[in-house]
C-alpha cells in the first residue's frame, strides 16, 4: 500500500532514489502541514514534537490520544505535573461540538486547551470559558499561546475521573490515596468503587489520577527510539501499541532507500 500511494501521490517523482523511506514521509508531511491541507494529524504531530518532546520528555510525561471522556474523545492528553487536555480544531473542523467537549474535559483535567487555526481563533475566544487556554498553529507551523490555561484541579469531579480510568487504575488510585479497596465480587466492583470515588475531594482525585496514569500509560520504553523517527511519524508511533522489536524494525525500514520501497508494488 505504501508503494502504491507513493506512486499515486507523485511524491516519488519529486525525490531522488537515494533518499530514504523516512525522508519520503517527511516530504509528504510537508504538504499535509500546509494551512490549506491541514487536518487533525498535523496538529497532533505539532503537539507531540513541540510540547511532549520539546517542553517535556518521555521520561517525565506521558501522552494519550483519542482518550474517551464522557460522551467525547479528547484529541491529545499530556500528563506531566498535572493533567492537560488539548482539543484540536483544525481549518477543516466545525466548532459545533466544542461547548460540549469543553464541559466534559473540565470535569476530568485541571488544564484545558483548544488549539486552532487562524480561521477559528476569534470564534473560539468568544466561545470558551476564560479558564480555558487557547493556542494557535500558525501558517509557519509554529504554536503560539494566545491565552494561558488555568490549572484548576479543584474544578474537576472525582466521579467523572472514575469514569475515564479502567477498574484496575481506579483501584490503584484508591490505594494511592489510602482508601480501603472494597472487597466485593467483580460484578459489584464498579458500583462499589464509584461510591468511594464520590467521597474523594476533586483535587486529590485528579492528582492521584495523573500519578497512576503516568505509570499505567507510560511511554518511557519508547524513549530510546523516538528521536530516530521522522518528526512526521512520532505522533502516530506514540499513539500505537508497538513493541520495542517492532519499533526497531520500523526504524530499520525507514532508513532503507526509496528505490527499495518502490519495488514493493510489484513484489
Amino acid at each position: 500500500m505504501f508503494a502504491r500511494l507513493l506512486v499515486e501521490s507523485g511524491i516519488d517523482r519529486e525525490l531522488a532514489e537515494s533518499v530514504t523511506i523516512g525522508e519520503a514521509f517527511e516530504c509528504a508531511f510537508g504538504y499535509l502541514r500546509q494551512t490549506e491541507f491541514r487536518h487533525e494529524y498535523a496538529y497532533k504531530a505539532a503537539l507531540t514534537h513541540k510540547v511532549l518532546l520539546g517542553t517535556h520528555s518521555l521520561n517525565t510525561a506521558s501522552m494519550m490520544t483519542e482518550f474517551r471522556v464522557g460522551r467525547c474523545k479528547a484529541d491529545v492528553v499530556i500528563l506531566n505535573g498535572t493533567g492537560t487536555v488539548y482539543e484540536i480544531k483544525s481549518e477543516r473542523d466545525s466548532l459545533s461540538r466544542l461547548e460540549r467537549q469543553i464541559d466534559e474535559y473540565r470535569k476530568v483535567f485541571a488544564s484545558v486547551n483548544v488549539i486552532v487555526g487562524e480561521n477559528h481563533l476569534a470564534s473560539v475566544l468568544d466561545a470558551v470559558p476564560s479558564d480555558v487556554g487557547i493556542l494557535r498553529l500558525s501558517g509557519r507551523y509554529q504554536i503560539s499561546e494566545i491565552r494561558a490555561a488555568q490549572n484548576a484541579p479543584e474544578r474537576t469531579d472525582a466521579a467523572s475521573i472514575f469514569d475515564v480510568v479502567s477498574t484496575r487504575e481506579a483501584g490503584l488510585i484508591l490505594k494511592d490515596l489510602g482508601y480501603d479497596i472494597p472487597d466485593v465480587p467483580n460484578t459489584r466492583r464498579y458500583q462499589a468503587y464509584l461510591e468511594v470515588f464520590r467521597t474523594i475531594p476533586s483535587t486529590q482525585a485528579h492528582c492521584a489520577m495523573v500519578k497512576v496514569l503516568k505509570k499505567t500509560r507510560t511511554l518511557t520504553h519508547l524513549a530510546p527510539f523516538i528521536q530516530d523517527l521522522p518528526v512526521s511519524l512520532q505522533s502516530v508511533a506514540l499513539s500505537t501499541k508497538i513493541s520495542n522489536i517492532e519499533f526497531s524494525n520500523l526504524i530499520e525500514v525507514l532508513r532503507a532507500p526509496l528505490v527499495e520501497a518502490k519495488g514493493w508494488a510489484v513484489s
